[in-house]
């Protein structure tokens, strides 16, 4: 295990503290569960082993009679040992995918730890299949291995694959582009506030139906709604769009100011946005109140899992009264965290990266009230009387906006709860 201090750059942002070890993550294969609700009309395809079809079947609770638009094209021993043509099999997969489902639209094929370590390039095979099916539907590749990536980080690589098919915008339109995967709901929500404050050319990406393509390029303003999709934004800021720094819309404060930030590209004052969007603040400040009463003064840990730590500490702590002992973080893009990082400040303990024999004895060593961590190691601590909150629910989780901020202190609080409940309980 290495450590190294990063320096912060200008500003009251924090010191970072980066740290190579051992981690304990979903894979990017992870990330299909969600993204197969978002997309409607997309199948996702995975070219993996037995395990990552328990993997999925088991994240998704799928039933043995349910026909889900996600599959694993398992690779057997004889594809493992070069054996066998994995490209003339896959074809044939594909095809018969494609004549017993003519409803989609949108095809990915999805690498994984074994497809990778085989060298199977899914990216040529995409490219050929499209040439095939050209008029029948779109088809793309990307990795959700877990080799080097945690579970979020599947969407990042999706997305990613899906810039190349955006349309190109018409010079001198500009658009706001709303990106990263949120409940059908929270869109609905959203588009009725950029209404309000006059931004009706909103797109979000991705959309509900894969055809629903949004256009890009010099006028397009990107506003981030999870804070995991560096390389996309990456696609998109080569094909000429403008990342709008925000905090994330997490918490009553943090939602003001993501409107805010995306409402200034339209000449629209910070004082003018709080005015028009009060009655959702004041609705959101309100439900905030009796989860808060649990969560103030408590103490927190955030072990790194799923990138959307430093948000939500910043939400905990200045929302909701909690004490940080320990932000960790699996990757931290300081470009799309500079807004958040400039709100947590100097003080905070922040480390990216993860040792987890170091991170587990910090933890230990601290006894926080809660403990956010991946489902693995949630167990062991609860065994040692800490509570825990596992971070996979936050993503699938309705939490970003107004109308959300009680149901996302609720996830907090409620293993708190749960807990006075049992000390009520073993004195009765």
């Amino acid at each position: 295990m290495s450590r190294v201090i990063a320096r912060a750059d200008e500003g009251n942002v924090p010191t970072v503290t980066t740290e190579r070890g051992e981690r304990a993550v979903f894979c990017g294969l992870t990330s299909i569960i969600w993204l197969h609700r978002r997309i409607q009309d997309a199948f996702f395809l995975v070219v993996g082993s037995r395990t990552c079809a328990h993997l999925l079947q088991s994240a998704a609770g799928v039933m043995i009679f349910a026909e889900p638009r996600f599959a694993t094209a398992i690779l057997g021993e004889r594809d493992l040992a070069g054996m066998a043509d994995c490209h003339e099999e896959l074809d044939r997969v594909v095809s018969e995918l494609l004549g017993r489902r003519p409803d989609i639209r949108r095809l990915f094929l999805v690498g994984s730890c074994p497809s990778e370590v085989i060298k199977l390039d899914l990216a040529n095979a995409a490219a050929r299949l499209q040439v095939v099916h050209d008029n029948r539907l779109r088809i793309s590749a990307f990795s959700g291995s877990g080799i080097e990536t945690t579970f979020t980080q599947g969407e990042d690589q999706c997305l990613t694959s899906m810039v190349p098919d955006l349309p190109t915008a018409k010079e001198g339109a500009q658009r706001l582009m709303v990106v990263g995967t949120l409940a059908d709901i929270v869109e609905e929500q959203f588009r009725r506030h950029f209404t309000s404050l006059g931004i009706t050319d909103v797109d979000f990406f991705p959309a509900a139906r894969a055809d629903d393509l949004p256009s890009v390029g010099p006028g397009t303003r990107v506003l981030l709604a999870q804070p995991y999709v560096s390389d996309t934004v990456s696609a998109l800021s080569k094909r000429g769009a403008k990342l709008i720094t925000a905090p994330f819309p997490l918490g009553a404060e943090g939602t003001l100011g993501w409107f805010q930030a995306a409402a200034a590209e339209w000449g629209h004052s910070a004082e003018s946005v709080r005015e028009l969007l009060a009655t959702p603040l004041a609705r959101a400040q309100k439900a905030l109140a009796k989860a808060k009463e649990c969560l103030q003064g408590r103490s927190i840990h955030f072990l790194p899992d799923s990138q959307l730590e430093i948000p939500l500490a910043r939400f905990l702590r200045d929302e909701c009264g909690m004490s940080l002992l320990e932000v960790a973080t699996p990757y931290l893009d300081q470009t799309l965290m500079a807004d958040e990082l400039q709100q947590l400040g100097a003080e905070v303990s922040l480390i990216e990266g993860s040792d987890l024999d170091s991170a587990l004895a910090r933890v230990r060593a601290n006894r926080p009230d809660l403990t956010v961590c991946g489902m693995g190691i949630a167990n062991p601590l609860e065994a040692e009387g800490l509570r825990t909150k596992w971070s996979i629910e936050l993503i699938f989780t309705p939490i970003q906006g107004f109308d959300q901020v009680a149901d996302l202190a609720g996830l907090f609080a409620r293993p708190l709860m749960r807990e006075r409940q049992l000390e009520v309980g073993s004195w009765s």
